[in-house]
């Protein structure tokens, strides 16, 4: 029988604080080198949606196994231990509901987490504490806080940790990026990143029981307890704020992360505003569906925006970085008409096992700190959003003070909203 929720809150809340009360062998030392001909088990953390994506990736990799798959909902099981992914290898993982019980196994060297955000730092601190290696899906954490934990406790117990922004295993990438850096491309002076992405309503769901085979307390795990609705399991937990970051931190983190790698030694801006809401139609969501956000970074701005309903403008700039979401995602700048470079991902999976094998953190492609950076940039907006004060939507705010550029992306945004038949306020 699972302990109690208080119990497991408590030692999630100590753990995420203090690195303390769920060490399972914590220290640095703990977890085995593993050559380059060893064998590596990895367990795969959250076994629907993106984690579908973990295992038909690791799957391929030589010398790998996935020992272990972990959710909460047991109906997901067969269908997974039967998948192609593991017909083609030739085994069958191990299933277990709860991550801790998968984290007390010494054989386990490694694992994936793709869970809901709001267990995504706590189940990568707990792995480091066990000795084991980490690749964690975007966002890397819920919130700020907590995403600064991990980066301590990934240094602190000498753990390889990659950050599930497969853009920064792509070379075109990193190449433009370099040539950016070294002045061959011109000045940036707006760096802007996009997650268009048509979301419908997704309606309102009474509170029920929650099937037998779902542990909704696990699936809970740090969260505040809440009845559970059939909008919370599997996807559409997203759009709550108790476990998901709005689209922003869902799609958005990619784009983000693309937006800031692109301007010059970006690390943290002077200062975030943003504005947004949900608009055209009412639903049980919470989050943002229609947002834009300012970075100050001194003599570059990021933008970004978020469309969640239909987008029917051209939403082309000459001076902007990783458009994203159902456009073709290309590279360009001020005065240039064809793209730079293709937004492909490369294999961040791959990566980290190379680092995992190697233990040099620089081999990382997407190390746990830059993740950190890019998931709070997405963090900060809402943020902003929550704590600020309602303002016109529309040039007559005056939430930009005299930033042209600011009220040049919200005027678009504006007519992003009326092509949707959305009427706005402009007093």
């Amino acid at each position: 029988m699972s302990q109690s929720r208080r119990n497991f809150i408590k030692q999630s809340a100590l753990a995420s604080t203090a690195f303390g009360a769920f060490t399972i062998s914590g220290t640095k030392s703990s977890g085995k080198v593993i050559g380059a001909n060893e064998r590596i088990n990895l367990a795969v953390c959250g076994i629907k949606g993106r984690g579908g994506a973990h295992m038909g990736s690791f799957a391929r990799i030589k010398n790998l196994r996935i020992s272990h798959l972990i959710d909460p909902d047991s109906r997901l099981f067969e269908s997974r231990k039967n998948s192609s992914i593991f017909k083609k290898v030739g085994y069958v993982p191990e299933c277990v509901q709860d991550v801790r019980k998968a984290l007390e196994n010494k054989d386990i060297h490694a694992v994936s987490v793709a869970t809901p955000n709001h267990w995504h730092s706590l189940i990568s601190i707990w792995a480091c504490q066990a000795g084991k290696d980490v690749y964690v899906e975007k966002p890397l954490s819920h919130n700020i806080f907590e995403g600064g934990k991990l980066v301590e406790a990934a240094e602190k117990y000498g753990r390889i940790v990659q950050h599930g922004t497969q853009s920064r295993s792509n070379q075109g990438l990193a190449k433009t990026a370099k040539e950016i850096a070294e002045g061959k491309k011109g000045k940036l002076e707006v760096s802007l990143g996009t997650c268009h992405k048509g979301r419908g309503s997704i309606g309102f769901k009474d509170t029920k029981k929650p099937p037998s085979e779902l542990d909704f307390d696990v699936w809970l795990g740090p969260a505040e307890k809440e009845a559970y609705h059939e909008n919370l399991v599997h996807y559409n937990w997203h759009w709550f704020w108790n476990y998901g970051n709005g689209d922003i931190g869902n799609q958005g983190v990619h784009q983000v992360d693309i937006a800031r790698w692109m301007i010059p030694g970006a690390k943290w801006p002077k200062s975030v505003i943003s504005v947004g809401g949900r608009f055209g139609y009412k639903d049980q969501g919470q989050t943002a569906n229609t947002q834009l956000a300012i970075f100050d970074y001194g003599e570059a701005l990021m933008v970004f925006e978020v469309r969640g309903l239909k987008t029917k403008r051209d939403v082309g700039n000459k001076q902007f970085f990783g458009k994203g979401g159902n456009k073709k995602d290309v590279l360009s700048l001020p005065g240039v008409k064809s793209p730079i470079a293709d937004r492909g991902q490369g294999d961040n999976f791959a990566n980290f096992i190379t680092a995992v094998r190697s233990r040099k953190t620089e081999d990382l492609n997407a190390h746990v700190l830059e993740g950190h950076i890019s998931s709070a940039l997405c963090h900060l907006p809402n943020i902003s959003l929550r704590l600020g004060e309602k303002q016109p939507f529309s040039k007559k705010t005056k939430a930009f003070g005299e930033n042209k550029v600011a009220y040049e992306y919200l005027e678009r945004m504006q007519d992003h909203l009326k092509d949707n038949g959305v009427k706005l306020n402009d007093t």
